[in-house]
């Protein structure tokens, strides 16, 4: 397992939002992290990453302690997608860049720069590489933060709903780019989405949340309806179009 969080503990103002949380992730291996608004995948996201430390647990990465490592050690295993970014007056190129800071010295080599232009050409923006990110939809500035965690060359990648600002064919090009990498490249990517339909379709394994704990760990071929309802409180029929489950609300 590249990746091994066991009894993550978080709260806000003492509510409890993760509790005894675990779960382990492979490489080659997508993680869809599902459940409704507020139950906690943001949350999840950041104590893996160590931007909030729990109360309690571990988060290991090939055996080593997230926890004790320094900032740039965790930037050079996990790369970070926000589910917002912020825009500023800088090129979509060396907004890119960034992402190689924890790698780079003084100045950017040579291969710092080929990696920042395949990136861009991974999320389908290498015509936008000098426009200013300020002057960008909020898909474009998604996608160039997408293309900044890929420059990382981070064993894992955490991914805040990163379709979010997508319209249907972009959703559909940075999820095949993400998983083209991940599957190519021997790294693991940690989704937290909304779309059920679209993690079904792109995610090995779905990890569902209720009441800070794991729910349901399987793939998408194991998820039953009883397991959504439980989730979503919605009643859903499970549907196949080919080889492809599609979930379908009984109440529409």
């Amino acid at each position: 397992m590249i990746l091994h969080a066991k009894d993550l503990c978080f709260g806000y103002d003492g509510r409890q939002v993760l509790d005894s949380l675990g779960f382990d992730i492979a490489a080659g291996e997508i993680l869809a992290v599902l459940g409704p608004n507020g139950v906690g995948k943001t949350t999840l996201l950041k104590c893996l990453n160590s931007m909030h430390r729990p109360r309690g647990g571990a988060v290991l990465v090939e055996g080593l302690d997230v926890f004790r490592m320094a900032r740039a050690e965790v930037a050079k295993r996990l790369g970070y997608v926000a589910q917002r970014a912020e825009a500023g007056r800088m090129t979509a190129f060396d907004a890119v860049l960034l992402g190689r800071k924890p790698h780079m010295g003084w100045r950017a080599s040579a291969r710092d720069l080929r990696l920042g232009e395949a990136a861009l050409r991974h999320v389908g923006l290498s015509h936008l590489a000098l426009r200013s990110i300020d002057r960008m939809s909020g898909g474009e500035l998604q996608k160039v933060c997408i293309a900044r965690a890929l420059v990382q060359e981070p064993q894992i990648m955490l991914l805040d709903e990163p379709t979010s600002s997508l319209d249907l064919r972009n959703q559909l090009e940075v999820l095949r780019t993400i998983r083209h990498v991940v599957e190519g490249h021997g790294m693991a990517a940690i989704m937290t989405m909304h779309d059920l339909n679209t993690a079904l379709r792109f995610a090995h394994r779905l990890l569902l949340i209720k009441d800070g704990r794991v729910h349901a760990l399987c793939t998408p071929d194991e998820l039953g309806p009883e397991v959504i309802e439980s989730v979503y409180g919605v009643a859903v029929d499970i549907v196949r179009h080919g080889r492809q489950p599609f979930i379908i609300p009984k109440d529409i």
